[in-house]
């Protein structure tokens, strides 16, 4: 039987067996500090598929380093086959600087494929869409909501693919949300060169929710086993199945004020339900806000100081609220019986 060949990536070898932090160069800061992508690579003594973790595309989006931090401390890696190629932090200037953005004020994910000769995030959409994404067949891609909103764990993919669709299941995530692709983004880069991408959304910018992260790491091993890299023993199948919601709609603030939430992400709601109110400084005027739509809280805003069209609820269609109730308590009781693990064992 032949040895299986090292992995080649930015002028190095990984050894089969054996796993490297690899630097990949972006650019130069102001000050002449070099910039780099760091990858880590895993890479398995038996053959099997490619995949990419990514996470910090947006740099104030923190909760998915953390999971990248624990998903490589599990013991399970240790019997990887095939390659696991794991970037914590793809936009390290705007973690370095806690912002979403790039110094020049792009959205990463909205720069892709890139070039090389192109801005600022196009080198680096263009860096990590060549030297990451296209050696792969499949890439999970970890994100939180904005700085001052908040998302329940939930995994977004195409309406139109099968195998997403599947994997969104195994991964086990409370929701699976479809969701267009978008001009510019990751996802809709990566289909076009024929890799499948998972989105997980989940938690809070510039912060971490215990919850989340947990849902993400069992979710992100759940996905591996399915597709070889894992033995299949010790990882657990999750307990209920994810909710499937077609569509989604924000509900704004019909009014500036100080608000009030009666609802927080995971509440099922109806149309017509009050779910907050806004009050003025004063306390001599109160605005209810009852919901103009009926389904699941996938998201909501955390700050009590809201404008007039400020988006206050993120609100997911479900097709049987009965079933969406008894769905999410069931997850609910999963996540909570996940956050009793030492971080080093098995979820």
């Amino acid at each position: 039987m032949s040895r299986r060949r090292a992995f080649e990536i930015a002028g190095q070898s990984v050894a089969p067996g054996s796993r490297q932090t690899v630097e990949i160069p972006v650019s130069t800061l102001s000050d002449h500090t070099p910039v780099t992508l760091s990858a880590h690579v895993i890479h398995g003594r038996a053959d099997g598929p490619t995949v990419f973790v990514s996470a910090g595309i947006h740099g104030d989006e923190v909760i998915g380093v953390e999971i990248v931090r624990r998903l490589l401390r599990t013991k399970n890696l240790k019997t990887l086959r095939g390659t696991l190629i794991v970037v914590p932090i793809v936009n390290t200037f705007g973690f370095l600087n806690h912002s979403r953005y790039l110094p020049d004020r792009r959205d990463l994910n909205r720069c892709f494929p890139g070039s090389p000769n192109g801005s600022l995030g196009s080198r680096l959409a263009h860096i990590f869409l060549n030297e990451i994404v296209a050696r792969c067949s499949l890439g999970i891609d970890l994100h939180s909501a904005a700085i001052n909103r908040i998302n329940l764990p939930q995994v977004r993919v195409s309406a139109n693919n099968r195998e997403t669709m599947r994997l969104a299941k195994v991964f086990g995530a409370p929701v699976i949300l479809t969701s267009a692709l978008r001009d510019g983004s990751l996802r809709q880069e990566a289909k076009r060169i024929g890799v499948d991408v998972l989105l997980y959304e989940a938690g809070e910018g510039m912060r971490f929710d215990e919850m989340s992260v947990r849902a993400g790491v069992a979710g992100i091993l759940r996905v591996l086993k399915d597709k070889g890299l894992l033995p299949r023993a010790g990882i657990a199948a999750p307990k209920a199945a994810p909710l499937l919601c077609s569509d989604s709609h924000w509900l704004r603030a019909p009014a500036g004020g100080l608000l009030r939430m009666f609802r927080a992400e995971g509440d099922v709601v109806a149309e017509g339900d009050l779910v907050a109110a806004i009050a003025d400084p004063f306390g001599q005027g109160e605005i209810e806000v009852h919901s103009r739509y009926s389904g699941i809280i996938v998201g909501r805003a955390m700050v009590p100081i809201v404008h007039e069209g400020e988006a206050l609820f993120h609100i997911a269609d479900v097709k049987s609220s009965e079933g969406a109730e008894a769905a999410v308590g069931e997850l609910a009781t999963q996540l909570e019986e996940a956050a009793l693990f030492d971080e080093d064992e098995i979820i």
